[in-house]
């Protein structure tokens, strides 16, 4: 099972930008898309993307963390140019 807190240790470890540039993170799992939702939002805009099961288990196992970082990058960078 994914752990929510560690999930979004992971995601400031790897984008510590996050939550210092005023860029609030949170995940949260969505059953019926069986995927974990990840929310930033600056100044009163908001975007998600969804994560699968697979990529996660695999960045928090130290294994891969590419697919997680792709996402998150361009997710971080989409809500900065808002």
């Amino acid at each position: 099972m994914i752990d929510r807190e560690q999930l979004c240790k992971k995601i400031m470890e790897i984008y510590p930008d996050i939550g210092r540039c005023g860029i609030n993170l949170d995940v949260r799992y969505d059953e019926e898309k069986k995927a974990w939702v990840t929310h930033l939002e600056r100044e009163g805009k908001a975007l998600e993307t969804y994560l699968d099961d697979d990529e996660i288990r695999a960045c928090l196992d130290g294994k891969q963390c590419v697919s997680l970082g792709v996402h998150v990058a361009e997710l971080s960078k989409n809500i900065k140019d808002i």
